[in-house]
């Protein structure tokens, strides 16, 4: 199997993902990143290359970072050393300071044991398919040893976190005066720099989750567990709670009810709110095609055009790229907002989310009304061949499921990428409507495609 996945490399820390792992990817990804068109010409010009390395809290990534850097710098790379950033951070940083390319430790959303690598190019953007291919090939290639004065340094990057805070205040189109926000940073990367944010940007903040010991991130609170936060803001008599994963390069938020509000939601208010003040490029919002029927609906009831992607914020971020639009995301809150970063951005979404809630003078609830979520049901078909979902018989019954659901739903089958799996997701104005068909289709799915 491909070392790299959808993000990068994640696996187990000492497990699949070692520090010899760690170290000999950085060295081959000094062979690849060091041949492009500027990395000569920056050689001609007799400078060394230079890279970005940060990290989430979780306890591993103390000596997988230690092992990137040691790998690039015995590769004749400097080495600005980060410490605990978000993700978003990190690809800021990198184009801030006109790194040739970066490296952030961290496994997201996963839990503590587990880990990742994941890389950026120049610009901080992430790398195509292509070049992560190279990297792994370039695993078995002469490794660049430079020796005496050739050998790279490792610096600490003092100023990382004031680049990064000052930059996402200065990206924000109104104060957050007068509102309590609760944070939850998941005991992890976003637990220093969030709350100085939002306190920066004027709010009234509580945190919880941000106290992270190398071990907690992600347990039982962040994205992944809103009812932590769904709990505080409504025992708090709180405006709005704003919970990231534990790199923070997603945002799901609650209203002061406690009901959530996820990242299609958060992608009609914001798209919305572009369009008004001639930010939303072409009058366009990039999405996946997992995301709600409702968004679509409201979408239209505002002159605003859905482009569809396959599942993925990759995907996301390439058909942003190729037509220059300025905002796309994920229902799951990988909100990407290009004007102001080159991936998904927790507290920048969470910024902005909440500072139209100040300029509207609205609570979140009646900015997420803009928006009615239909219910989604899916089913996870295991032990079928993903690879009949085109079969005669399952598209019969899809065809049916879909011409009786009408304008009022949807139906969407997809194969999984890594196992025996299609998933039959189904939306409709009911519950039970969607669960009926889901059940009805996920049957014949069985029964045709049974290995």
């Amino acid at each position: 199997m491909p070392l790299f996945g959808t993000d990068g490399v994640r696996g187990l820390a000492n497990g699949l993902l070692t520090a010899e792992l760690a170290l000999h990817l950085a060295q081959a990804t000094a062979v690849v990143l060091g041949q492009g068109r500027s990395a000569e010409a920056r050689k001609a010009e007799g400078r060394r290359l230079t890279a970005v390395v940060a990290r989430d809290p979780r306890v591993s990534g103390e000596f997988l970072s230690a092992a990137v850097a040691a790998g690039l710098a015995s590769s004749g790379v400097d080495v600005l050393d980060a410490g605990v950033i978000p993700t978003p951070a990190t690809a800021f940083l990198i184009a801030d300071h006109d790194a040739d390319f970066g490296v952030m430790v961290s496994a997201s959303h996963n839990p503590a044991p587990d880990n990742g690598i994941k890389i950026f190019a120049r610009g901080g953007t992430k790398l195509p398919d292509i070049v992560e291919q190279r990297i792994e090939r370039a695993l078995e290639w002469e490794r660049l040893q430079p020796t005496g004065a050739g050998v790279g340094r490792i610096r600490r990057f003092a100023d990382a976190e004031d680049r990064y805070v000052l930059h996402l205040l200065g990206s924000l189109p109104h104060r957050l005066d007068g509102l309590h926000v609760v944070l939850d940073c998941a005991h992890g990367a976003a637990a220093g720099v969030s709350p100085e944010t939002f306190k920066d940007a004027g709010a009234q903040v509580t945190v919880i989750g941000a106290e992270p010991d190398g071990l907690n991130i992600n347990d039982g609170v962040g994205s992944t567990h809103l009812d932590v936060l769904a709990e505080a803001v409504v025992r708090l008599g709180a405006d709005v709670g704003i919970a990231h994963d534990g790199d923070a390069d997603r945002c799901l938020a609650v209203d002061a009810q406690g009901n959530i509000v996820d990242g299609d939601q958060i992608m009609a208010i914001l798209a919305v709110a572009m369009k008004q003040r001639g930010a939303l490029v072409d009058d366009t919002l990039v999405a996946t095609v997992m995301s709600n029927l409702g968004l679509h609906r409201a979408m239209e009831d505002h002159g605003i055009r859905v482009l569809q992607t396959g599942v993925g914020d990759r995907y996301v971020l390439e058909a942003m790229n190729e037509g220059g639009y300025s905002l796309g995301g994920e229902q799951s809150g990988h909100v990407i907002m290009s004007e102001f970063a080159t991936t998904g951005d927790g507290l920048l979404t969470g910024l902005h989310l909440v500072a139209e809630m100040a300029r509207q003078g609205k609570t979140l609830a009646e900015l997420a009304s803009i928006m009615t979520v239909y219910p989604q049901v899916l089913v996870n078909v295991r032990g079928v061949d993903r690879d009949g979902v085109s079969d005669e018989g399952v598209q019969e019954a899809v065809a049916v499921s879909t011409a009786e659901l009408g304008d009022s739903g949807r139906v969407l089958l997809r194969a999984s990428g890594t196992e025996p799996l299609v998933r039959v997701m189904v939306e409709a104005a009911d519950e039970h409507t969607a669960r009926a068909h889901a059940d009805r289709l996920a049957d014949v799915v069985r029964e045709r495609l049974a290995l």
